[in-house]
């Protein structure tokens, strides 16, 4: 990569794919930056022909452009250095899709599903809709329904606690 030098703004050219990704706030906090302490990053571009094209650096470049500024410190990269640089992010665009396939696949699974088996989807949308609407009356909230804790234990029945246990042997006299 080569040293860092000041290249004319109206000579860069940015390709639509990469304008998508402008983010006009990220623009704004870089110039307020490129203002308070200069330019401190070197944006990365390659020649062709009469012009160049950025390949890193957008929210930078607009930041300068923002600011009024003719030129912008940068660093020429050869065409083989800026597709290795824009690999990774195709590689994330092939990852993006991938999920995504896999997201409908999922979904039209569960659909299938669904439909195979009606009766069980409406039951439990059904529940789900009467616990969402009434939570007081679902089976965990019931005030009514007695607790494992305060039911008494019967003298002939196994303590289920530690201290069921030693009132147990304290009312049959035993030791412990």
């Amino acid at each position: 990569m080569s040293e860092p030098e000041s290249f004319p703004i109206e000579k860069i050219r940015v390709p639509e794919k990469k304008r998508s990704a402008l983010n006009p706030e990220v623009v704004q906090d870089i110039a307020e930056s490129i203002l308070d302490i200069g330019q401190q990053d070197a944006i990365l571009i390659r020649r062709e022909k009469d012009h160049f094209v950025l390949v890193e650096g957008l929210h930078r470049l607009e930041a300068c452009k923002a600011l009024g500024e003719r030129a912008i410190l940068g660093r020429l990269v050869s065409a083989e250095a800026a597709r290795e640089r824009t690999q990774p992010s195709q590689a994330l665009d092939a990852e993006r899709e991938k999920m995504e396939r896999l997201r409908k696949l999922r979904l039209e699974k569960e659909a299938v599903e669904k439909l195979a088996h009606p009766s069980r989807a409406v039951s439990e949308a059904d529940a789900a809709r009467r616990q969402r609407a009434h939570p007081e009356t679902t089976m965990r909230s019931k005030p009514t329904a007695p607790s494992k804790q305060s039911r008494p234990t019967r003298s002939g029945s196994a303590p289920r606690t530690l201290s069921d246990w030693i009132k147990q042997q304290e009312r049959s006299g035993g030791r412990y």
